[in-house]
This record gives C-alpha cells, sequence and structure tokens, in this order.
C-alpha cells in the first residue's frame, strides 16, 4: 500500500495504473474509519483494478462553530485498517496541499439538491463539499467513486457535479452500515456515550415508520405526519428536520404514489446531548 500526500504524487501514479490499461475507483474519507468506510473499500475493490482512498478533515466544509478542531482524527489506525483492506493508495494530503492559493476558486451547487434540509442548518456546508469533492477527483480521476448513502443529499450533490461538470466517473452509492440496534456507523458516533448511543438508534425507528407507513398509505403527507407522530416519542432527541425526498433533486416529495416504481429517501438529523446525527433510509426503487 503506498500512501502519499503530494497532489502531483498522487496524479502520476494514477496516471500510469490508467495508462496501463486499469480501473480506478476512489473512496473520499475524512478519517475517523468505521465499517461503513471500510464497505465502501471493499466495493471499490470489487468493482475496479486499483483502489484510493483519501483521508482529508476538509476545513472548508465546517462553520466556526462546528467541529472542526474536535474532529476525530486516528491515522495510524485508519492506516492499518486500509492496509489490511489491500487498499492500493492512501491520498493523505494537508490543507495547504488542497487548498496552496487559499480559497479563492469554488465549486458551488446553487440549486437542489444543495438547498433545504442539510443546506438550511449547514448554510456553506455543501460550497465546501462540492469544492474539496470537485478537487479530489480532478488529482485522483478515478472511473468510479463509492458515496455511502448515509449523506443522502451529499450523495445527490455529488451527482450533480459529475453530471453538469461531464465528469467521467461513475458513482456507486452504497446502503447505510449500521449497528446491531439500528445505529448508522457515522464517525461522529465517538462522541456519543454509551447510554447515548443506545437511544440514537432512535432516528433509524423513525425512519423505519416512515417507511412502513409510505408503503402501505401510498401517501407522503400521511407517513410524514407519522413520522413526527413517532419521533415525539422520543423526548432527549432534538429533531431538526424529518422529510421524504426525491433521490436526485432532493425536493420534499408531496401526494399520492401513482409509480410502484418508485424511489424516494426518507431523511432525518436530529440532537442528541452536543452531538449532531443525520440518517437516512431508501425506500421503495
Amino acid at each position: 500500500m503506498e500512501i502519499e500526500e503530494k497532489v502531483q504524487k498522487v496524479k502520476a501514479i494514477t496516471q500510469s495504473w490508467r495508462a496501463q490499461g486499469h480501473k480506478v475507483a476512489f473512496v473520499p474519507t475524512m478519517g475517523a474509519l468505521h465499517e461503513g468506510h471500510l464497505a465502501l473499500v471493499k466495493k471499490a475493490r470489487e468493482v475496479a483494478d486499483k483502489t484510493v482512498v483519501s483521508i482529508f478533515v476538509n476545513p472548508t466544509q465546517f462553520a466556526p462553530h462546528e467541529d472542526f478542531a474536535s474532529y476525530p482524527r486516528t491515522l495510524e489506525k485508519d492506516l492499518e485498517k486500509l492496509k489490511a483492506h489491500s487498499v492500493d493508495l492512501v491520498f493523505v494530503p494537508t490543507e495547504n496541499e488542497i487548498y496552496p492559493y487559499g480559497n479563492a476558486t469554488w465549486v458551488d451547487v446553487e440549486d437542489y439538491p444543495a438547498k433545504g434540509l442539510e443546506a438550511f442548518f449547514r448554510p456553506h456546508h455543501f460550497k465546501g463539499v462540492a469544492t474539496v469533492v470537485t478537487k479530489l477527483f480532478m488529482i485522483v480521476k478515478p472511473d468510479i467513486a463509492i458515496f455511502g448513502e448515509k449523506d443522502a443529499q451529499q450523495l445527490a450533490v455529488v451527482n450533480r457535479i459529475v453530471k453538469d461538470l461531464f465528469l467521467d466517473i461513475e458513482i456507486i452509492p452504497h446502503p447505510v452500515v449500521r449497528e446491531n440496534n439500528g445505529l448508522a456507523l457515522s464517525s461522529r458516533n465517538s462522541y456519543l456515550s454509551e447510554q447515548e448511543k443506545q437511544k440514537a438508534c432512535a432516528l433509524y425507528e423513525i425512519l423505519k415508520t416512515t417507511a412502513k407507513t409510505l408503503e402501505a398509505e401510498k401517501n407522503f403527507e400521511k407517513a410524514r405526519a407519522q413520522a413526527w407522530l413517532k419521533a415525539a416519542e422520543y423526548s432527549y432527541l432534538a429533531i431538526e428536520y424529518i422529510e421524504i425526498v426525491d433521490p436526485i433533486t432532493f425536493k420534499p416529495l408531496h401526494g399520492n404514489i401513482y409509480d410502484s416504481t418508485y424511489s424516494c429517501f426518507a431523511v432525518i438529523a436530529a440532537k442528541i446531548g452536543s452531538t449532531r446525527l443525520i440518517d437516512a433510509l431508501r425506500i421503495g426503487g
């Protein structure tokens, strides 16, 4: 496994792979790797000849009041895990390597799917995400990139970037990986006490209620209302949003379901104690 910090070195390595006819898969991460990340790595190795993983805690997607400084950083453990999964190249750039001239150039999705929900509560988040993902794509130039569905709105934003900028990259979504109690795996789970981890599975229970109601009633308003009723059972959750959205535009869905092949996401964001968690559940499709 090669470990590189320099942009030009990574570009040279992946360029040589492509010249040899290898298909390259890419998994961008912010480190603090868990089994959810490793599931993406496993998928990458299944669909390509060479696998690249980046570890970079991107400062531009954090607001000043958010947890950039305290975000978990476990590089040595992360590298051990990636080596055990036979990753070919790990890109671990410094901030100056990704933003050598400051932040004068940005990539910003100004319409849906980068509106509402996460964008409302974290107004500059997707601008930072879109910018760093585009930079990483331009450095690695992968054939395939793997993203998890827990960050479903981010996944939709990345798909929009690839479409709008004519990037020749196939984006493969991966289902949410969960604890036995249903809690979606997340690096931020490390902020939770054991008691809070047990309570946090309530997010998944709310999403399952949403899905069950939607599949039974075939009506988005009824499913949304039932989700909020279910959420009221968990007084310790500070709910920011519960929504049912189109998986491509991320616009809220309304009315009745007329097509049995429908596909949508139920999504939720909530705080438990001081920790903010998000979750998503694909329904239908």
